[in-house]
Protein backbone atom coordinates (compact mmCIF):
# COMPACT_ATOMS: atom_id res chain seq x y z
CA UNK A 1 0.00 0.00 0.00
CA UNK A 2 1.36 3.46 -0.91
CA UNK A 3 0.92 6.51 1.32
CA UNK A 4 1.52 10.04 0.04
CA UNK A 5 3.42 11.11 3.14
CA UNK A 6 6.86 12.71 2.79
CA UNK A 7 9.22 10.83 5.11
CA UNK A 8 10.68 12.71 8.05
CA UNK A 9 13.11 11.83 10.84
CA UNK A 10 12.39 12.20 14.54
CA UNK A 11 14.48 14.92 16.20
CA UNK A 12 16.04 14.62 19.62
CA UNK A 13 13.62 16.26 22.01
CA UNK A 14 13.95 17.89 25.41
CA UNK A 15 11.39 18.67 28.08
CA UNK A 16 11.16 22.20 26.72
CA UNK A 17 9.81 20.82 23.43
CA UNK A 18 6.46 20.27 25.16
CA UNK A 19 5.83 24.01 24.89
CA UNK A 20 8.62 25.26 22.63
CA UNK A 21 7.81 25.11 18.95
CA UNK A 22 11.11 24.32 17.29
CA UNK A 23 10.61 23.83 13.51
CA UNK A 24 12.13 20.32 13.47
CA UNK A 25 9.82 19.16 16.26
CA UNK A 26 6.75 20.74 14.68
CA UNK A 27 7.64 19.09 11.32
CA UNK A 28 7.89 15.67 13.04
CA UNK A 29 4.60 16.17 14.91
CA UNK A 30 2.84 17.07 11.64
CA UNK A 31 4.37 13.94 10.04
CA UNK A 32 3.20 11.73 12.94
CA UNK A 33 -0.30 13.22 12.79
CA UNK A 34 -0.46 12.61 9.04
CA UNK A 35 0.67 8.97 9.47
CA UNK A 36 -2.08 8.33 12.01
CA UNK A 37 -4.71 10.24 9.98
CA UNK A 38 -3.97 8.22 6.83
CA UNK A 39 -4.08 4.92 8.74
CA UNK A 40 -0.46 3.87 8.24
CA UNK A 41 0.09 0.65 10.20
CA UNK A 42 3.32 -1.29 10.56
CA UNK A 43 2.99 -5.03 11.20
CA UNK A 44 5.05 -6.71 13.92
CA UNK A 45 6.99 -8.70 11.33
CA UNK A 46 7.33 -9.54 7.66
CA UNK A 47 6.89 -6.11 6.14
CA UNK A 48 9.00 -4.18 3.64
CA UNK A 49 8.96 -0.39 3.99
CA UNK A 50 10.19 1.75 1.12
CA UNK A 51 10.74 5.45 1.76
CA UNK A 52 10.58 7.67 -1.31
CA UNK A 53 12.69 10.80 -0.81
CA UNK A 54 11.79 13.80 -3.02
CA UNK A 55 14.48 14.89 -5.45
CA UNK A 56 15.69 18.49 -5.15
CA UNK A 57 13.87 20.91 -7.47
CA UNK A 58 17.25 22.30 -8.53
CA UNK A 59 18.23 19.06 -10.30
CA UNK A 60 18.06 19.05 -14.11
CA UNK A 61 15.48 16.93 -15.91
CA UNK A 62 18.29 14.66 -17.09
CA UNK A 63 19.60 14.05 -13.58
CA UNK A 64 16.07 13.56 -12.23
CA UNK A 65 15.42 10.91 -14.92
CA UNK A 66 18.71 9.15 -14.09
CA UNK A 67 18.07 9.11 -10.33
CA UNK A 68 14.37 8.11 -10.39
CA UNK A 69 13.89 5.13 -8.01
CA UNK A 70 17.64 4.72 -7.53
CA UNK A 71 18.87 4.00 -3.99
CA UNK A 72 19.09 7.12 -1.82
CA UNK A 73 22.56 7.04 -0.25
CA UNK A 74 22.61 10.31 1.70
CA UNK A 75 21.14 11.61 4.92
CA UNK A 76 18.60 11.05 6.36
CA UNK A 77 19.62 7.54 7.39
CA UNK A 78 17.12 4.75 6.81
CA UNK A 79 17.18 3.78 10.50
CA UNK A 80 16.16 7.30 11.52
CA UNK A 81 13.28 7.28 9.02
CA UNK A 82 12.17 3.90 10.31
CA UNK A 83 12.33 5.07 13.93
CA UNK A 84 10.15 8.08 13.10
CA UNK A 85 7.49 5.89 11.44
CA UNK A 86 7.49 3.30 14.23
CA UNK A 87 7.27 5.97 16.95
CA UNK A 88 4.45 7.71 15.06
CA UNK A 89 2.38 4.55 14.58
CA UNK A 90 3.04 2.47 17.73
CA UNK A 91 2.76 3.32 21.42
CA UNK A 92 5.20 0.48 22.12
CA UNK A 93 7.30 -0.11 19.01
CA UNK A 94 9.32 -2.79 20.84
CA UNK A 95 6.72 -5.30 19.56
CA UNK A 96 8.01 -4.87 15.99
CA UNK A 97 10.71 -7.49 15.55
CA UNK A 98 11.28 -7.85 11.81
CA UNK A 99 11.22 -5.10 9.17
CA UNK A 100 13.02 -4.60 5.88
CA UNK A 101 13.51 -0.92 5.03
CA UNK A 102 14.98 0.93 2.07
CA UNK A 103 14.98 4.47 0.70
CA UNK A 104 14.86 5.59 -2.91
CA UNK A 105 14.74 8.81 -4.89
CA UNK A 106 11.38 9.86 -6.36
CA UNK A 107 9.60 12.94 -7.73
CA UNK A 108 7.37 13.11 -4.68
CA UNK A 109 7.79 11.84 -1.13
CA UNK A 110 5.96 8.72 -0.04
CA UNK A 111 5.97 5.56 2.03
CA UNK A 112 5.13 2.15 0.57
CA UNK A 113 4.33 -0.91 2.69
CA UNK A 114 4.49 -4.45 1.30
CA UNK A 115 3.99 -7.79 3.03
CA UNK A 116 6.89 -10.16 2.53
CA UNK A 117 6.08 -13.78 1.75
Amino acid sequence: MHYDITPCTKPRQTRADKWKQRPCVMRYRAFADECRAKGLEIEHSGQKITFFIPMPKSWSKKKRAEMMLQPHQQTPDVDNLLKAVLDATHKQDCAVWSVWAEKRWADDGGIMLELMS
